[in-house]
């Protein structure tokens, strides 16, 4: 019960031949080599992009730094004495500062167990140092800010 070739139908035939599947072998190499070289040119570009939009973002924030520095020398020049007087009230802010964060972390000490246990201690401690140490920095600031010492320029 000899069954001839041509018989067999063409589901359960099998090319085992080397140059087919070498070609297909080759084929499927060359596809995937190309999917991968167009993905890694799309990540080059998107690359290429973002480093762009940095390099944008980096020149907008120095231009406004450079302008504020400007602004805040010309007002140091225009009024020399007044940032002289904003250095000495900063450097005596500067140890009321220090005092008050002094008396911050003793209140901490002495009554982090009670904050932990309830938000009434812990919304009384905010409400009492929260709005004084805001202010205190900010005012600390703008007075750094108006009688720092301004920077040579290189430009």
């Amino acid at each position: 019960m000899a069954q001839k070739p041509q018989e067999i139908p063409t589901v359960f035939r099998i090319d085992v031949s080397p140059t087919a599947s070498e070609a297909n072998l080759v084929n499927q190499n060359k596809k995937a080599d190309s999917e991968m070289t167009a993905l890694l040119k799309q990540l080059v570009a998107g690359q290429n992009r973002q480093n762009e939009m940095l390099e944008e973002l980096i020149d907008q924030m120095g231009a406004a730094q450079r302008q504020r520095a400007a602004e805040l020398g010309q007002w140091r020049e225009a009024n020399p004495a007044l940032a002289r007087r904003c250095r000495a009230a900063a450097e005596a802010l500067s140890q009321v500062q220090t005092e008050f964060l002094e008396n911050i972390t003793i209140d901490i000490k002495e009554n982090y167990e009670n904050m932990l246990d309830g938000d009434f201690a812990l919304n009384e401690f905010v409400d009492r140092y929260g709005p004084r140490l805001a202010h205190l920095n900010g005012v600390l600031q703008v007075l750094s800010q108006l009688s720092s010492v301004a920077p040579a320029n290189n430009q």
